[in-house]
């Protein structure tokens, strides 16, 4: 909560770059609306039900995107969790998504208790596979007709993980 101008003016000017793809994504993102959502976000996470956060530049004056573990297959004793992210336009393809991918891979392997984590993303979403790929994940599989477009078209999904078990630290090298 407070960081809505920031998460505000990331989501405005990435709309066109996050809705092929995220279909929570609006074409206008009021502050209020964004001060909602943080504020819901933090509920979840204060109670354990999602750990969202924002990804902001080093001076926090740019809100860069969010990430976070999200638990889709269980509550929290299921020590499994989905990592989800966004990152503005004008910071994608820089490698931020693989070094923070990489980043929650390792965080989420020593400072929490995960021991499954998984990716999930729209077949056509070229760069999200790759900073899976990159981040050493594997390919599980494909979802077949899992995404239902506004056209009513639908993509298949692919499916990514990392278990505890199998991934070194991606930090580590």
């Amino acid at each position: 909560p407070g960081d809505g101008h920031l998460c505000t003016e990331a989501l405005n000017i990435s709309y066109d770059h996050l809705f092929p793809f995220l279909k929570w994504a609006r074409p206008y993102t009021s502050i209020n609306e964004a001060e909602k959502i943080a504020r819901n976000f933090r509920a979840r996470y204060l109670t354990n039900q999602d750990y969202a956060l924002a990804v902001l530049d080093n001076d926090e004056m740019v809100w860069l995107g969010s990430s976070g573990y999200h638990l889709r297959d269980g509550g929290l004793e299921n020590l499994s969790a989905e990592i989800g992210m966004w990152i503005r336009k004008d910071a994608a393809g820089q490698g931020l998504g693989t070094h923070l991918l990489c980043d929650l891979l390792g965080w989420g392997f020593t400072d929490w208790p995960w021991e499954r984590l998984v990716w999930h993303c729209n077949e056509r979403n070229m760069p999200s596979r790759r900073t899976a790929e990159k981040a050493g994940m594997v390919l599980e599989g494909r979802l077949r007709a899992q995404s239902r477009q506004p056209d009513g078209s639908r993509d298949d999904m692919l499916c990514f993980s990392a278990l505890r078990t199998e991934l070194q630290d991606p930090r580590s090298t």
